[in-house]
């Protein structure tokens, strides 16, 4: 059984809502009650890595006891100042995996995982949920990174090597783990100018991480495969789906419903945790009506 932990850092949030008290839509407040407790039930133990803000949020919604583990809140002296909450809104996962000790698991709370990895996780040095194409949009060339004077990009990357997909992320060697999150960092920190907010984070964390592993040799486990994503039941990534939860009210109501029902049926002990949640009371009504 493997550890796992989450991460939230909230500044990002708090940093483009200036002013707004922290908050969590609806839908992926679910997915990580499911995360946490379908990670718990098939694979292990889990934590939440995050601020005093976070963790104060996860316990005025008496949801802290979903991590076994509890939840830590080192992610308020961690992260450094210089690097943009805006540009690396991510960058709380890599200051948290840095201080996790090898092996473990990083997991997204979009991301959900319903059978045993035990088998997939064994003799690998590393394990993504999948690798990714480059295309300019998304992984543009190293020229488009505007970096600080003092900053070189290692000469032993290579930048054909495919991106990793860490919604998942499963690591195995202290030395690896210590070199990726150092070179991450690094380049987070000496980003000079933010160009693409989406380009500069996933290379921090996604591409960055498969150049590194390629530098020292290292092969990548994919637990899925990039063309065959719709045909898996294992894992449940909302990623893609967000911008039309966000905007759609009836797919948001059918997918919060789905998520309640699923809880109630895997977890009948969390149906009083649901019912607390502010946010999650007009779809009770929905659900009472029907009994």
């Amino acid at each position: 059984m493997t550890a796992a932990f989450h991460s939230n850092w909230t500044k990002p949030f708090l940093t483009r809502h200036r002013g707004a008290p922290y908050s969590i839509e609806d839908y992926e407040l679910l997915t990580t009650i499911l995360s946490a407790l379908e990670w718990r039930k098939h694979n292990g133990s889990i934590k939440m890595i995050t601020d005093s803000i976070g963790a104060d949020y996860y316990r005025n919604l008496g949801i802290d006891h979903l991590w076994d583990r509890g939840i830590d809140t080192c992610l308020d002296n961690e992260i450094d100042p210089a690097i943009s909450p805006l540009a690396f809104w991510a960058a709380g996962k890599i200051y948290a995996l840095q201080k996790q000790p090898a092996p473990c698991v990083m997991i997204d709370t979009d991301f959900i995982v319903w059978e045993p990895l035990d088998r997939d996780l064994s003799d690998t040095p590393l394990a993504v949920i999948h690798r990714e194409t480059i295309s300019d949009e998304i992984y543009p060339p190293k020229s488009f990174f505007q970096m600080h004077d003092a900053y070189m990009f290692p000469t032993e990357w290579d930048w054909s090597v495919l991106p990793c997909n860490t919604a998942f992320l499963y690591i195995a060697d202290e030395n690896i783990k210590a070199y990726y999150t150092n070179q991450s960092i690094a380049f987070m920190k000496n980003l000079q100018r933010s160009n693409n907010i989406t380009a500069e984070m996933v290379f921090a964390e996604q591409r960055l991480l498969a150049m590194c592993a390629s530098a020292w040799g290292i092969d990548i486990k994919s637990l899925l495969d990039l063309n065959n994503l719709e045909k898996q039941a294992c894992f449940t990534h909302i990623w893609g789906l967000k911008s039309i939860l966000q905007t759609v009210p009836d797919k948001r109501k059918s997918f919060c419903l789905n998520c309640i029902n699923r809880i109630i049926n895997d977890f009948p002990e969390e149906i009083v945790t649901l019912r607390r949640i502010e946010s999650l009371s007009r779809y009770f009504d929905s659900i009472d009506r029907k009994v």
